[in-house]
């Protein structure tokens, strides 16, 4: 199949950074139908390390308040939604049943630079995937902001991850003009 050129334009020609959001909300049913779409994008041996959290509540706002630069602060604290990035660090110890056809956990397991680096750059990826199906879902767009933090995190629940990407997902108003982008210079 071959996506047509209004489809290529919505994903990647015309999506460009919002400063504002609708006031409506993004359903749960929206949220997970992203997330069971982008779960299929490919990935290392199918490490799929990236964890999500949407975060639409006031006290979940207000929790991811310190991780925001001040140029996005109002932004990320008016979004409907924000889905927060992050890798399992540990991603490795699901491999078995992601990719049973080799050992592949043995490739990371007690590899310390290793693991880090493909939990990292295939949880981005996996934060991309998400834009990428944010952008593809009618009446949905979608905004990156890149944060990284050291250490644990503080806003995903569970094993050790590092936020990479909050994502903003927002209805898209019926008939919204998309806007042309300047054309890229070759030297």
């Amino acid at each position: 199949m071959i996506l047509c050129e209004p489809a290529l334009d919505l994903i990647f020609r015309s999506a460009s950074p919002h400063n504002g959001w609708p006031d409506k909300p993004v359903a749960d049913e929206t949220l997970r139908a992203l997330y069971d779409l982008l779960k299929w994008s490919p990935t290392s041996a199918n490490s799929s390390p990236a964890r999500i959290v949407f975060v639409r509540s006031g006290d979940a706002k207000e929790r991811l308040r310190p991780a925001l630069s001040t140029g996005n602060l109002e932004k990320t604290m008016a979004a409907p939604v924000t889905a927060i990035i992050g890798h399992d660090l540990q991603f490795h110890e699901q491999l078995p049943g992601l990719f049973p056809h080799a050992d592949a956990r043995s490739w990371f397991a007690g590899k310390d630079e290793s693991f880090r680096t493909t939990a990292f750059r295939n949880g981005t990826l996996q934060g991309a995937y998400l834009i990428i199906a944010a952008r593809a879902r009618p009446g949905l767009r979608a905004n990156v902001r890149f944060r990284q933090r050291q250490g644990r995190c503080r806003v995903l629940p569970g094993r050790h991850g590092e936020v990479e990407l909050p994502v903003q997902p927002r209805q898209r108003r019926c008939g919204e003009a998309l806007r042309p982008q300047p054309a890229a210079g070759v030297r």
